[in-house]
């Protein structure tokens, strides 16, 4: 068996980020950014007013001014403010050459083309150019997640159009004799598939684009007509179940029958030993356990960082982990690497504690519905008592 970081190593060395691909701003939200954006001007890219009110020269203050104009937002004023001169000026409003300060409207006294300003200093109420980013300044950088924000950072660029990583197409297969979909009517001995549907919804959630199809049954020749076919459109392969040690485990001697190659065939991990890795040609492989929160476990440690290797992110910034408290003592740990789900929360004074579930069993939903983290446990770590520190993944 391998570790937990080995497997991950070998799936990211398989795996080659897409090409990209090009998106309005309208349709980049959450998309990768596969360029960096580098700014052509200043933003703002003029002396700008704060507030409405008088441009005026500081050194003509305080004083009596004869106003001269109206400058707006997108209309400047035409010409350079002279000795003894104020402007109209609202907020955006590009400031007169010569003028260095706004004096607001509230503190000015106007009586017909003359206004009464007191004492302004210079620089009062004006937005600067380039306040917000100079020209060639890079605004943002290839790899990040696009957030209003940064969309919004791209327009006041001038970009229309972005470079994004195209969404990977990811196809979920699970099955086992006993598996039906939902809707249909089960036998006494039948459960619904939910593993694929979840499953589904994570990578979808990761950036990827997901799909889960009917369950195969416990058949090496069904399992691998079923992944021969999705081949052909997929760039990952999630197959879910068959992989263990029982006679009907078939996935990875279908997989050899149809000619891939298997990296890695058990992971030093609980939950999750039977997870395993392949491919064939650029298509890859992902076979996780049948349990659910085995296969959710699984899913966060190397389908997650699978997804943003594709979409050209770095899966370092999510796979880190973080230290808190523990609310129930933990035994000392067996010799694999093990992950516990836990709900995390924050104490009144803000001290972040974990409480692991105690029933761990690998095929509970609602525990996995529940938690919200996953402790991580090296092999061979002491047991932990209440208030220790403790490392955690989020879930």
């Amino acid at each position: 068996m391998i570790t937990v970081s080995e497997a991950r190593a070998i799936i990211l060395e398989n795996a080659k980020p897409s090409a990209g691909e090009q998106v309005t701003l309208a349709d980049a939200l959450g998309r990768t950014l596969r360029e960096t954006i580098v700014a052509s001007r200043a933003q703002p890219p003029f002396d700008a007013s704060a507030m409405d009110g008088y441009a005026v020269r500081s050194s003509d203050t305080p004083g009596v001014l004869r106003i001269i104009g109206e400058a707006g937002a997108g209309r400047g004023l035409g010409r350079a403010l002279e000795r003894g001169e104020a402007a109209r000026i609202f907020t955006g409003a590009a400031l007169p050459a010569g003028a260095d300060s706004v004096l607001i409207q509230e503190d000015a006294e106007r009586a017909g083309d003359a206004v009464t300003v007191p004492q302004v200093s210079a620089g009062l109420h004006v937005r600067r150019a380039g306040v917000d980013f100079e020209a060639g300044a890079t605004l943002l950088d290839s790899g990040q997640v696009l957030t209003g924000a940064a969309i919004a950072l791209a327009a006041a660029a001038g970009r229309a159009i972005l470079r994004v990583g195209r969404r990977p197409r990811i196809d979920i297969l699970s099955g086992g004799n006993e598996i039906i979909s939902p809707g249909s009517t089960p036998s006494p001995d039948q459960i619904f598939d939910s593993v694929s549907y979840g499953v589904a919804a994570l990578a979808e959630t990761w950036g990827a684009r997901a799909r889960s199809g009917s369950p195969f049954l416990d058949d090496r020749a069904e399992i691998a007509r079923c992944v021969e076919e999705v081949l052909t459109s997929a760039d990952v392969v999630v197959v879910i179940g068959g992989a263990s040690v029982g006679d009907h485990d078939h996935a990875r001697p279908a997989l050899r029958a149809i000619g891939a190659e298997i990296l890695f065939e058990k992971v030093s991990l609980r939950p999750g030993k039977p997870t395993w890795f392949a491919r064939r040609d650029d298509k890859l492989i992902l076979g996780l356990p049948g349990n659910p929160a085995s296969a959710f476990v699984c899913a966060r440690l190397f389908l997650r960082p699978l997804i943003e290797h594709l979409l050209g992110r770095d899966p370092a910034t999510t796979s880190g982990t973080q230290h808190v408290r523990l609310r129930a003592a933990l035994a000392a740990n067996g010799a694999r690497e093990t992950y516990l789900r836990a709900l995390v929360q924050a104490d009144d004074g803000g001290q972040i504690w974990a409480q692991c579930f105690a029933n761990q069993d690998s095929s509970l939903i609602g525990v996995a519905k529940s938690a919200n983290a996953l402790v991580l446990r090296p092999p061979g770590a002491d047991a932990v008592c209440v208030g220790g520190l403790v490392e955690i993944v989020d879930f």
